[in-house]
């Protein structure tokens, strides 16, 4: 009961017939086999309910980080776009010459550089971190490959030789399970006893006893390549398709991570582009051209939005007319928080709800994956209990069993004790 993948055997009893002489009135039972209780369909329902699970389960840490990091109040980046349009406002509102309410557009500047920079950085350490997962994936599911071939081998012998397999059988399977968690499998069971196991889509991993071997490739920097090496073929892998842990990860990077990384340089973009275009459109309080004062760099990571350096309170080019106190370009500085611009998923929004959108879809997103994941473990769970109706150990049938052993060894023991004594009663008699 306490081992993991044990499948319920039991002892085939067959009468053993009497002896050739007369009178004889046969010679009780023999254990002829061992029967193993198992159902093949439901350990193939068990593996694809181990597959789906893994895919979502996988997912679901990163996806709450994500929400958790972009959703915060306090330190989002909606936030930031928010203050740094509410100091203009300032701005406006009192005294452009101010210097103070100049400093603190220049410090809500620098904030929102860095809360785009230090979200850029968990995307990156994302990235990183599902690239090296999968990479363990792949070096675990090819033990469990090399284990299933072994095995398939082992039984294979075993069988040739009259030798019982259940117990390798139960290995396979169990490492067939855990392998059915890592991608989607298609198993099939053969005339000799080998189980061969393949890709949902179709690529073998397993035939008889030889196994196949995956390889990814990448991931620093670089997106991940994924091979299925089988019998001197090399066979390229779209890791999406793969179902399981590995489908679950690259389905996350391809479908949520990437594009809401791009969607939030996107926003990093535009709006430093528009603040330094309209900001190049009017004049200091000298009376000079505006300048830049965001430096975006696409790709940058940690360094994608930088005020640009050496920047100052009076570098802001908030008048029209080169006069200190007109507001005339500020008051279009302020009005660029309303304007459109294009983000990857989302299409045309406003820069003010730019954000605000991708933590929204990041927030369904999330909350699909939960209700999968929550789905899969109940039919994962009720496919575990299907398996176990039929091949998980019975406490209450093994206490019968218990019960009827001991009797038979019982009766047995008095048959000997009644020969024992005939055979002293019969001495006793010669004596």
């Amino acid at each position: 009961m306490q081992t993991k993948g044990y499948t319920r055997q039991g002892a085939v009893l067959t009468a053993v017939g009497p002896d050739p002489r007369e009178n004889s009135v046969g010679n009780g039972v023999r254990v002829s086999s061992l029967q193993r209780f198992s159902d093949g369909y439901k350990s193939q329902h068990m593996w694809r309910a181990a597959s789906d699970v893994g895919q979502y389960s996988q997912t679901q840490p990163y996806l709450t980080q994500l929400e958790r990091v972009m959703g915060d109040t306090e330190a989002s980046v909606s936030s930031g776009i928010d203050k740094f349009f509410e100091a203009l406002n300032a701005v406006a509102g009192v005294d452009p010459t101010s210097t103070p309410l100049r400093q603190q557009v220049l410090t809500t500047a620098g904030l929102l550089a860095q809360r785009f920079n230090s979200l850029s950085n968990v995307f990156s350490a994302q990235l990183q971190s599902l690239r090296q997962q999968r990479s363990a994936i792949v070096d675990s599911a090819n033990a469990a490959i090399a284990d299933i071939a072994a095995l398939n081998q082992e039984i294979t012998y075993a069988n040739s030789v009259g030798i019982g397999t259940s117990a390798l059988v139960d290995a396979r399977d169990l490492a067939i399970d855990t392998l059915a968690s890592q991608m989607g499998l298609e198993v099939s069971d053969q005339p000799d006893g080998v189980r061969n196991v393949s890709l949902r889509t179709g690529q073998a991993l397993v035939i008889g006893g030889v196994g196949g071997k995956l390889t990814a490739s990448g991931g620093v920097g670089v997106a991940q390549v994924f091979n299925l090496d089988f019998a001197g073929t090399t066979y390229g892998l779209d890791a999406t398709l793969l179902g399981g842990q590995l489908g679950g990860l690259a389905t996350y990077e391809s479908s949520t991570l990437l594009p809401l990384q791009q969607g939030v340089e996107d926003i990093a973009g535009q709006l430093a582009s528009k603040v330094n275009t309209q900001l190049a459109a009017g004049f200091t309080m000298a009376g000079n051209p505006g300048t830049p004062l965001f430096v975006f760099t696409a790709g940058g990571g940690a360094n994608m939005l930088q005020v640009a350096p050496g920047f100052q309170t009076a570098d802001l080019a908030f008048s029209s007319n080169g006069t200190p106190g007109d507001t005339g370009n500020l008051q279009s500085l302020v009005l660029i928080k309303g304007q459109a611009i294009n983000v990857t998923t989302l299409g045309t929004v406003l820069i003010g709800d730019a954000d605000t959108q991708l933590v929204g879809k990041l927030g369904v997103d999330s909350q699909q994956n939960k209700a999968a994941l929550s789905t899969n473990e109940t039919v994962r769970n009720h496919a575990v209990e299907d398996w176990q109706a039929t091949s998980g150990v019975n406490q209450d049938e093994e206490a019968v069993n218990l019960v009827e052993f001991q009797n038979m060894y019982q009766a047995n023991m008095k048959v000997m004790s009644v020969a024992n004594a005939i055979f002293d009663a019969t001495m006793a008699m010669m004596g």
